[in-house]
């Protein structure tokens, strides 16, 4: 005589999708844990360049925005005029910023 299938077994195909959903899930959890490791590392360096320490501005200028390039830092001031700053703080380049027609 056969032995009697118990009552709590799954079949082989439950048995089978229960093996996927684990292994999903066992993929998601070490997926998860790689981008926050991820993240965690990637955000710890500083997102934009420094400043030069002794970047000086023209007496009567005032800065209103500031964009970094390879090698320079570039100033552009409330009286319409871009700076260009080599990296030790020296001015490369000035250029006058035209009115609109």
């Amino acid at each position: 005589m056969a032995p009697a299938p118990e009552e709590n077994a799954l079949p082989p195909s439950l048995r089978f999708l229960k093996a996927l959903v684990i292994v999903l899930m066992l993929s998601m959890i070490l997926g998860v844990i790689t981008v926050t490791g991820l993240l965690v590392t990637r955000l710890r360096a500083p997102l934009a360049p420094g400043l030069p320490e002794t970047v000086a501005l023209p007496a009567g200028e005032a800065a209103s925005a500031v964009t970094f390039g390879r090698g320079w830092t570039a100033v552009v001031t409330e009286s319409d005029r871009i700076l260009i700053f080599n990296p030790d703080g020296s001015l490369r380049q000035e250029i006058d910023i035209l009115p609109a027609p």
